[in-house]
């Protein structure tokens, strides 16, 4: 394995305790009063042209801000939280969501198992393995790194603590579980190469750990540092079977700059998280676009060339899961439906074009 990619290229972030297994089942009621927004015409014929393979979604579903918009009044965060994703999931274009508080804890089969019987069984969830296997350093409350973290890229850890409860919990209903990196350290980037050894020693041990699941886990990689966008990069990701999570975010190249690695992987499903906009920080976007119910800053480009590869990915026959936040043009509900639109708007051009 060896060589950068080039990155330029033609366009090609409570449950109850129930150890219940996710199933087919219809989704429970919404309960105490949240419910869905009646929905206009407009937005149902999205959803129904929009092809079932394309799983769109927020990277969670807690927004006050998103009465009127996704639920059908105002409710708290903490009510959202707990009882808003039945609601959520009868949204006729939110087919995803993201389920970022593992990033922070460890989750049980329990917890999944009850997240996944809020939804029908054409839901799917794009979850975030815990930072205690993605973060080479353990930090303070503030974020700040005190000391190297023994468990980096612990296989068994990750497989005992988050990849059984995800699987076994999640069902049918499992999606992408990511891997999303942390910034890495000056010393670690000094050996891209080193790094990227670690990396596929340890997929390629979680792959084997995983052999005999009646569902077989989607597994993607998404980074906070450019420079690892190589081809031995690339190659111990094809390697492992392993997805490449196109993590949209000011610290990394734009999507087109990011293409050429999902061209060296291809084909496959795709993986997407619209995490910021370009040029802002998370705390200056969540300043600037709070309370999210409305698109402040619109980011056209990218969204063509996400509809672009979308509908690429979804005519070869290849799933896609992509989940947008709230920082990245003000409103994700409102980000997922210019983009289902962009999608299909796509595909429409290519049937036309023969």
């Amino acid at each position: 394995m060896s060589g950068q990619i080039g990155l330029f290229g033609p366009d090609e972030d409570e449950p109850e305790d129930d150890s219940a297994a996710a199933s087919g089942k219809a989704p429970e009621k919404p309960q105490r009063g949240v419910g869905p927004v009646k929905q206009e015409d407009a937005i149902h014929a999205l959803g129904q042209a929009l092809p079932g393979a394309i799983h769109l979604g927020t990277s969670t579903w807690s927004f006050p801000g998103w009465a009127g918009i996704v639920y059908d009044k105002p409710a708290s965060e903490s009510t959202l939280s707990r009882r808003g994703l039945t609601a959520y999931s009868q949204h006729p274009l939110l087919r995803a969501a993201g389920i970022d508080r593992s990033f922070y804890t460890p989750m049980s089969l329990a917890e999944y198992s009850q997240y996944a019987r809020q939804v029908p069984p054409h839901f799917r969830f794009l979850v975030k393995a815990p930072s205690f296997i993605t973060d080479e350093s353990r930090r303070s409350e503030k974020g700040t790194p005190i000391e190297l973290n023994p468990r980096f890229l612990d296989a068994q850890s990750a497989f005992d603590e988050f990849v059984k409860p995800a699987i076994a919990g999640l069902g049918e209903k499992a999606g992408p579980l990511v891997f999303q990196f942390s910034p890495l350290s000056f010393q670690t980037l000094r050996d891209v190469p080193g790094f990227i050894k670690r990396l596929h020693a340890f997929l390629y041990a979680l792959n084997q750990m995983c052999e005999g699941f009646s569902i077989p886990p989607l597994f993607a990689v998404e980074v906070r540092n450019g420079e690892l966008l190589t081809r031995d990069f690339a190659d111990a990701l094809k390697d492992t079977g392993t997805r490449y999570c196109l993590g949209l975010h000011a610290r990394m190249p734009t999507a087109e700059e990011q293409l050429p690695l999902l061209r060296a992987l291809w084909p496959g499903p795709l993986v997407v998280r619209w995490n910021l906009h370009s040029g802002f920080r998370y705390e200056e976007a969540k300043a600037q676009y709070a309370p999210f119910n409305k698109l402040v800053d619109e980011d056209p480009h990218t969204r063509g060339t996400l509809a672009r590869v979308i509908a690429a990915t979804a005519a070869a026959g290849y799933p896609v899961y992509l989940v947008a936040n709230n920082k990245a043009e003000g409103s994700a509900p409102l980000t997922v439906v210019k983009l289902a639109a962009a999608i299909i708007e796509e595909i429409r051009k290519k049937a036309a074009a023969g």
